[in-house]
């Protein structure tokens, strides 16, 4: 069997990664770009850059990543699935959830894979905290805590911070804790002069049990990056910028300080940064489609995954909409 043919629909500041990575992993050969906007960042490489999805699909594809503004997801994708092309698109799935679960039902019913970009979950750093959580290393977990916050981005200009930034936290938390969303309630403001949100702080709990609570904004002038996952045993810090994952562990030692031993609570601990391999996240995503593709096995975050992680989106529009809890 030959490699799979793969198209690129969207050459921006996010396609043109797409574009470097789809041509570095093994079995894949991009064939085909399509952009309106022509190649602006210089990554086609020879490559005709076609004006539309029409014309990406009449190349001949076995897959395809969308990589356009969120508004024109579910018409590309739709298109797609219609031709028979395994498709990628980028988070969030599409602008609401109705559209986002039209996506997941034509892919479903012409038995394609229909992926979303959810590029975190493939970060070292969380990969291998998830791992240790299963395997049991932080005994019951209590609460997860997320802060992505930096400037604003200028390339953003149809959603808003919950829909951009927040849907890498709420996806990334319940897929830690596997568990979805119970209910969420959230704040937010706008400062930046644009009609959508720049800054949200977030808080709810899964159906699991487990306490969550997202700060997110585009008002920063630093760049942050956490997710701070606290059990009964510790508390694991996942840094996923730099792809770093510590554990703080509850301390075992007894202390005679009669203040503090009222206390009942744990002391501190141990704190072990741990060594591990750290792979290119976007390149392990698309390596996930790949497979998912050729059948070789299946982790890649679904459609119907990218639709419950944008009805938490909504859910907490909503709730700061009415200024009451949501649930889910």
């Amino acid at each position: 069997m030959g490699n799979l043919r793969a198209g690129l629909l969207g050459i921006g500041s996010m396609g043109r990664h797409h574009a470097r990575v789809l041509r570095e992993v093994d079995g894949v050969d991009l064939v085909a770009i399509a952009d309106p906007g022509g190649d602006r960042f210089g990554v086609a490489h020879g490559v005709e850059v076609l004006p539309d999805v029409e014309s990406l699909i009449a190349v001949g594809l076995d897959l395809a990543v969308v990589a356009v503004p969120t508004a024109f997801h579910e018409d590309a994708a739709l298109k797609l699935a219609a031709a028979g092309v395994h498709t990628m698109v980028e988070k969030p799935i599409a602008d609401t959830s109705g559209a986002g679960e039209r996506m997941a039902a034509a892919f479903a019913r012409a038995g394609l894979v229909g992926a979303v970009g959810h590029v975190e979950r493939y970060n070292p750093a969380l990969q291998e905290m998830r791992r240790r959580i299963e395997a049991g290393e932080l005994g019951e977990v209590y609460q997860i805590a997320t802060r992505r916050q930096g400037p604003f981005p200028a390339r953003i200009a149809d959603v808003g911070v919950i829909k951009d930034l927040g849907a890498h936290d709420f996806d990334l938390t319940a897929w830690v804790a596997q568990s979805e969303y119970a209910s969420l309630s959230a704040q937010t403001t706008h400062r930046s002069g644009r009609q959508h949100e720049d800054m949200v702080v977030a808080t709810g709990r899964l159906k699991n049990g487990v306490m969550v609570n997202h700060t997110i904004n585009w008002l920063s002038p630093m760049k942050e990056r956490l997710c701070v996952v606290t059990g009964e045993r510790g508390a694991f810090v996942a840094d996923t910028s730099t792809g770093d994952l510590t554990f703080f562990a509850n301390g075992l030692i007894q202390t005679e300080w009669e203040a503090v031993t009222a206390f009942r609570g744990v002391s501190e601990g141990d704190i072990t940064r741990f060594a591990f391999a750290k792979r290119e996240p976007l390149r392990a995503e698309h390596e996930a489609l790949r497979d998912a593709v050729l059948g070789v096995q299946n982790d890649i975050v679904t459609m119907e995954q990218g639709v419950m992680t944008l009805l938490v989106c909504e859910a907490a529009l909503a709730s700061a909409a009415s200024g009451s809890s949501v649930s889910l």
